[in-house]
């Protein structure tokens, strides 16, 4: 009898590991809603589901990027934003279908998408690029051409070099510490961890490509959410004049599903601290927008970039960038 009981103990104490195990493997895939309703279920669950949003909140980039990037929030309870993290662009994805990533496991592995999505960069063929094994600025590298204020070139998928290469500063990822901070007026925003250098690479702006039909078709939607109270969104569009001054490229990249920490920088109507310089690599049809800074940023201050001038809605967005030059509105146009 004693060793049947003993059995029995040891068939629970398994049974229990093997639901633990499984819950870890399964619950990092789960969104917010999903976790809290599972988490109600028993106690086993619960301590898990916890654990995974403290994880989940000590990183928004997933391993993704060189440095976590935290969470910080002193105004409420809520612990993060949602997202399907991107280091880069990405074509764009059916709204309609359930895209996840494994976020909050207690293995550190960079995740992936739970989706077949294809490679996010239209790429010219037989494109030619460098013999260069390792470009540096002062040799002069054929790719390079730099203008903080324009366009910069830089080594693509056609060269010989390597992510190590000094021509491809804006491919390895984020490479400075950033935090992104809940403000009570302005939502989250995304700030310096470390002095960063003017001059110095921060982040690109990743996020979904969109046709321009499709980008209007989501601001229509993101515009009736906004009107119902605060909505998020983090579509934006850029437009690359061609040298004759007679068409433009339009990039449309929607971050607000899947993107990046750069989803998190919020308007500054005199121009912030950081600069946007479109950034083409060598073989590829589109350039990717990056930010990099314009002055010396001090560790602990917040990031920040112009949106736009345009302000088509006088009673758009309220502004709550506080600089001296503030219009009270934020930038708005036709998408």
């Amino acid at each position: 009898m004693e060793k049947r009981c003993r059995t029995n103990e040891e068939e629970s104490e398994s049974h229990e590991r093997a639901v633990f195990e499984c819950a870890e493997l399964i619950l990092p895939w789960l969104h917010p809603t999903e976790l809290a309703s599972i988490s109600s279920t028993c106690k086993t669950l619960n301590h898990i589901s916890k654990s995974i949003n403290a994880r989940r909140s000590c990183d928004a980039s997933r391993a993704f990027e060189n440095f976590p990037t935290p969470f910080v929030n002193t105004v409420d309870d809520q612990p993060y934003v949602y997202f399907i993290y991107t280091p880069t662009q990405t074509l764009g994805v059916d709204p309609s279908s359930r895209v996840r990533q494994n976020w909050g496991s207690k293995h550190i592995v960079r995740p992936v998408f739970c989706s077949d999505l294809t490679d996010p960069f239209p790429w010219v063929e037989d494109a030619c690029g460098c013999d260069c094994e390792s470009c540096a600025e002062d040799l002069g590298c054929p790719c390079s051409t730099q203008n903080l204020s324009e366009l910069t070139r830089e080594c693509g998928l056609s060269c010989r070099c390597g992510l190590e290469c000094g021509n491809r500063s804006t491919q390895r990822g984020v490479s400075v510490r950033l935090k992104i901070v809940k403000n009570r007026r302005k939502g989250w925003g995304l700030h310096a961890d470390q002095l960063i250098r003017r001059g110095q690479f921060v982040c690109e702006y990743a996020g979904e490509l969109l046709t321009t039909k499709e980008a209007r078709r989501r601001q229509q939607i993101y515009d009736e959410l906004a009107s119902g109270g605060r909505f998020p969104s983090a579509l934006l569009v850029v437009r690359e004049h061609l040298p004759s001054g007679k068409a433009c490229i339009r990039l449309n990249i929607d971050a607000t599903r899947i993107g990046n920490v750069a989803r998190f920088i919020n308007h500054s109507c005199d121009g912030g601290n950081l600069s946007t310089v479109l950034v083409r690599s060598s073989g590829a049809l589109l350039p990717r927008l990056c930010f990099f800074a314009s002055r010396d940023i001090q560790q602990g201050e917040e990031l920040a970039f112009s949106y736009g001038d345009t302000r088509l809605r006088s009673k758009g967005l309220h502004c709550y960038c506080g600089s001296s030059c503030c219009f009270g509105v934020l930038p708005s146009e036709h998408t």
